[in-house]
């Protein structure tokens, strides 16, 4: 399985690294997993992408990104340049600091990450870790979603593909 990994928090978000180690959970090799993220905090900037100027990126290593843009200028770069031969079979957004609940699905960075993945075809999953102030500070805000999220990964990847293995 091979797995494109952002979010709208900025590539040196927590969130993300969370998420980069959910990914090698679900990959048999670590040069599955590419990451590729905003170079700072995109938050709620839904499925916006930069149009009227270049934007810089920044290579870290053959498997990690910054772009200086949005969350979908993220998934389009990756998908159009480094995935162009070999597509993931997954892409993961996330996890975000914070919910995304109600109409915030409209405004987020991190949805919108996801929706472009699916405007691909690509099984997209977007993933939000909600906490407040009880929680925080007491213990990795992030430590249920990297508990639960690969079973439910897993699943809804399992059931998108038989599903669409089914309609051919």
């Amino acid at each position: 399985m091979r797995i494109l990994v952002t979010n709208d928090d900025g590539i040196d978000a927590n969130g993300l690294d969370a998420m980069e180690e959910i990914a090698h959970g679900l990959c048999k090799s670590i040069e599955s997993v590419l990451v590729v993220a905003p170079q700072e905090n995109q938050s709620a900037k839904s499925n916006s992408i930069t149009y009227n100027k270049p934007f810089k990126i920044t290579r870290f290593n053959d498997l990690r990104y910054a772009v200086e843009g949005t969350p979908t200028d993220c998934v389009i770069f990756a998908m159009d340049h480094l995935m162009k031969e070999n597509k993931p079979d997954l892409i993961l957004s996330g996890i975000n600091n914070g919910f995304n609940l109600s109409e915030d699905v409209f405004y987020s960075g991190t949805v919108g990450a996801a929706i472009e993945g699916g405007f691909r075809g690509i099984l997209s999953i977007a993933i939000s870790q909600c906490y407040n102030s009880s929680t925080m500070g007491k213990k990795n805000i992030y430590d249920f979603a990297k508990k639960h999220a690969p079973d439910i990964c897993l699943k809804l990847y399992d059931a998108f593909y038989d599903s669409t293995e089914n309609q051919t």
